[in-house]
């Protein structure tokens, strides 16, 4: 698995109110909430946001609230993967239980530059800046991981058995 696309820059401790704000919580329809994604940090970023882009951001990505509809609204903008320094541990696991792709990898996180066009695969790691030709390995996630990611996440890994 896989993705490809260009990337959007992020500072530290980015939370789950930056990512989706509170004030639009009062509807459990994905598509509707991922209309807000990033808006208090990025006002532009769902208009401009392509299916495969990456998220590259610093320490802490996701801190704050435990709400699953932070990780689910960056994937319904389809976003193919957040890229960061660290998670905050409970985004880490809500992300791989909604089936978004992320990685920790301190050096890409920090090289990457906003509209650089990159690729990422899955099952390496390997993080390729397309724009300047750098590659950066970040610890895969093990098969099982994949595995949730690849179907969608926890559950429908489950239905599936």
């Amino acid at each position: 698995m896989e993705t490809r696309g260009h990337v959007f820059k992020y500072p530290d401790n980015v939370d789950t109110d930056v990512i989706i704000p509170a004030r639009y919580l009062n509807t459990a329809d994905a598509r509707e909430l991922a209309q807000h994604c990033m808006e208090d940090i990025d006002k532009d970023f769902v208009k401009r946001v392509r299916p495969g882009d990456v998220i590259a951001a610093g320490w802490n990505f996701g801190c704050g609230s435990s709400r699953e509809h932070a990780p689910l609204v960056i994937k319904t903008c389809g976003c193919g993967c957040v890229v960061a320094k660290s998670f905050a541990r409970i985004f880490y696991r809500n992300a791989i239980n909604i089936g978004l792709p992320i990685l920790e990898c301190e050096a890409a996180a920090d090289a990457l530059s906003a509209g650089d066009e990159v690729s990422i695969d899955f099952g390496t790691g390997v993080i390729t800046d397309l724009t300047t030709g750098e590659r950066f390995q970040a610890q895969p996630f093990p098969a099982f991981i994949q595995n949730i990611i690849a179907k969608g996440g926890l559950l429908a890994s489950l239905k599936e058995g």
